[in-house]
Order: structure tokens, then sequence, then C-alpha cells
């Protein structure tokens, strides 16, 4: 609860925290947009494969001009100013940098500036929690033995999970469920970057205003990013996930402990101590009022009549029972928040979040019939979605984590709805990425 203190200790002491940051697009823009007014942190250096549009962002959310001015890193770090450039290689091994916060949203390339920051003493705070859900495992594995931290981004939505869970758990609560609130419908796992803003309930108009990436949203909506999300939650926290994919129970808030309770207690999980995913739209399309769609919860059980009663005395909202109670925040705000992971790793050496098993992973999944020769265009894209499958099944079928199922050819036809498998593929084995994610299979499985 001190975080603030010790950011502005370092600013008294001319002693900022500094950070790279590799991808100035909407979520490092919001990032970016609460760095004046943070005491203590300065941002030496931003890399982005077009530099031009990360000044254009940094005008969007209020920079001056003269705070990017810097011709090198070195510049940066004498003037208290902030290099922008194309080369994150030089970003992430110069040896005034602290923490790289890693925000292109791509895995491949992110499996890259991650671990070339651990080879350069580099702690990283992960927004792309897509590489995270491919190979998290091994990625934190690799932080420790460098001697670095490795972190979930505080503001998406797993970091806020695991914050709960943490919560539940160090209260001495044991924890029925956890996840996010979610816009589904069972169709939308077909939706592709045409169909996006119609579904997700926003105009073109406002779409382009925030310079939003229709691709990149509709990882949302699909089902993908729910599904990475939940990998991630799992992963770092041990919890189970369902054992075909996520079941998008509807509920408002109140009813949220009603449905995450087990099936014996007329809840819809599988068992006690699960991941899931609340949907804010009933089965019929209707909205939900009240609901989680933007937010996260934890549902937790009362082990003893005491406990149970405490609920009651201080009209806590439980299901039926009295036993189950869900504790909730109903917002994220997603990249305005990344400072919590920067402060908490930079000041406390503690992750906001970080895998410590392999219980979960996404599998790519046909969204429509697909043939040999057809090109997989990754989350959010036309061809496929990510299903959340446990680990264990996942390595069993073969199958073809969604992180990788990008800018590579079919090599038979599937079916829509069949989950792809690495036979099914002409895969790129020259990448870190696949490399990584074959040692863990190795490793975990």
């Amino acid at each position: 609860m001190n975080l603030f203190t010790k950011l502005q200790r370092r600013a008294s002491d001319n002693n900022p925290v500094r950070i790279a940051l590799i991808g100035a697009g909407k979520f490092g823009s919001m990032y970016l947009a609460q760095i004046p007014r943070t005491p203590g942190v300065h941002v030496v250096a931003i890399a982005d494969l077009h530099p031009d549009n990360a000044r254009t962002n940094l005008t969007r959310v209020g920079w001056q001009p003269e705070r990017t001015q810097a011709s090198s890193a070195d510049d940066a770090v004498k003037h208290g100013t902030t290099w922008v450039t194309d080369d994150w290689t030089a970003v992430v091994q110069h040896p005034a940098i602290d923490i790289v916060v890693e925000c292109t949203g791509n895995p491949i390339a992110a499996v890259d500036h991650i671990l070339e920051a651990f080879a350069h003493g580099k702690h990283v705070v992960n927004v792309t929690v897509e590489a995270d859900a491919l190979c998290g495992p091994v990625l934190a594995k690799r932080a420790a033995a460098a001697g670095v931290i490795y972190s979930l981004a505080f503001g998406d939505q797993p970091a806020l999970i695991c914050d709960l869970v943490d919560w539940a758990r160090t209260c001495g609560f044991p924890v029925v469920a956890a996840g996010r609130g979610h816009k589904w419908l069972p169709h939308f796992c077909n939706s592709t970057p045409d169909t996006v803003w119609g579904n997700y309930g926003l105009s073109p108009e406002q779409a382009a205003r925030g310079g939003l990436n229709p691709k990149m949203f509709n990882s949302f909506l699909d089902g993908s990013k729910p599904s990475i999300e939940s990998a991630s939650v799992a992963n770092a926290t041990g919890l189970d996930v369902p054992s075909n994919g996520l079941r998008y129970p509807p509920a408002s808030v109140e009813d949220i402990p009603f449905v995450t309770r087990p099936l014996y207690d007329g809840g819809v999980l599988e068992k006690k101590g699960m991941v899931e995913v609340i949907s804010s739209l009933e089965a019929d399309g209707r909205v939900i009022p009240y609901d989680i769609r933007m937010g996260v919860w934890v549902t937790v059980e009362a082990e003893s009549d005491y406990i149970k009663h405490c609920f009651e005395e201080y009209n806590a909202h439980t299901d039926p029972s009295g036993r189950y109670f869900t504790l909730y925040k109903r917002w994220h705000l997603i990249g305005l928040e990344v400072g919590m992971s920067v402060a908490s790793v930079a000041l406390r050496g503690e992750p906001t979040g970080s895998a410590t098993c392999w219980k979960a992973d996404v599998v790519a999944t046909a969204k429509r019939n697909l043939q040999a020769g057809d090109l997989l265009d990754g989350e959010g894209g036309y061809t496929v979605w990510g299903k959340l499958l446990p680990a264990d099944t996942s390595v069993r079928m073969g199958g073809l984590p969604l992180g990788l199922a990008h800018n590579i050819t079919l090599i038979r036809d599937v079916q829509q709805g069949q989950s792809l498998c690495w036979d099914d593929v002409a895969m790129d084995t020259t990448t870190q990425a696949f490399k990584v994610r074959s040692d863990m299979e190795k490793l975990f499985a």
C-alpha cells in the first residue's frame, strides 16, 4: 500500500525506474498517457516498427513533441526525454533500462523480445498475454534462471484475477472459481474482423476514433482472448480449466455465486477450483442488467458455520446456501493500470502474476471449413479461434497452440469446429517461440 510513496522517493532521489516500451499501439498508448502523472518513472525508449505511428499516438495521449526528441537512449537518460526508434534490440540491450514492457500483441515477436531482455538482465512486464498462454511457464523459469522478474500486466484481466485469487488464499478462503466477464453468444466464435464492431457494440466511427485494431478486438469477441487469459490465470494460480472449453454461463453480478458452484451444488462447474468466464448476454441475446462484462471476480467458500454466519451478519451476498460468496471488480482499465506492475516489479521485487505450472493451453480451432493450402492468420482473424483445454488434453491430441497459428499453411483439410493438430500444418520450426514451446512440452508433459 506504499508503492506511490516509494515512487515519490525515487523521484526525489533523481533515481527513476527506467522503462523501455516495445509496441506503442492502443495498450502501450494507454500506459504512456499515465506516465506524465506518475512520479519516479522515466520511459527512456519506445521501440515500434513504425516510429511515426508511435509519435502520432504520443501526440494523441497528450505528450509534447519535445519529450521525444532524444537521438539515442544515452541522450534520453541524460536529458530525461524519450527515444523513439524501430531498433528494439538497441533498446533492450541498453544498460540503463530496468524494465521492458512488452506491448506488441505478437506472441512470436514477444518471445524474442522477452528472452533478449532476460539475457541482458532486464525485468519484463508482459502485456502480450498471447505469449504467456503459449509458453509462460518456461518464460517464468527462464526469468528465474536469469535472476530477473517476469510478470503479467496489471490492468489486463489475468493479473487482476490473480490478485483476487491471492487475496482469497491469503485470507484463508478456498477458491471455488475465478475469472472474468465477456459478451458471449456461441456464434461469436465464427466472428471475423469484418463483423466485429457490430457484435462488439461499437460503431466503425468509434473504433476509428480510438485507433482500435479490428483483428485484435475480434480476438476478444470470438473467444480467443478469454481462452488465452483464462489459460494464463490457470497457469499462474494452479486452478483447473473446463475439460472441453469455457462454458460462458450467463449471470448478473448478483448471480455469479449461484452459477460458479460445482454441479452437485447447483452450479455449472465440473469441480471446485476452476477458471470460468461469465457471459453478459442471455442465451437469447438479451443483455443482463448489472453485468460483469468488463470485470473480474473470484468465488470463495465458507468452510465452517462460523464463517458462513459472518457472511450473513455482514450482509455479504451469497448463494442460497450462504456458503459461496463472490468478490468482484466490475471494471478493468487496461493499459491505464500497468504502472502497478512496473512499481511492484521495480520496488517490491514481485510480479503481478506469473506462471507457476502448466495447467492450461489454447488450441487453434477452425472457424470455417479450411482446405489444404489455406494460410492461418492467428487469433482474431478469419480462419481460427482459440479453445481453452487442459494442458494434458492438448498434449495428448498434439494440439496446435493458437499462439503459433500465425502465417502458417495447412497441409490437409480441417472441418469447421475441429481443433487443429501439429500434423495439420507446415510449421516454421526456426522461431524461438516454437523452440521454447517445444521445450515446455518436453519439460512439463
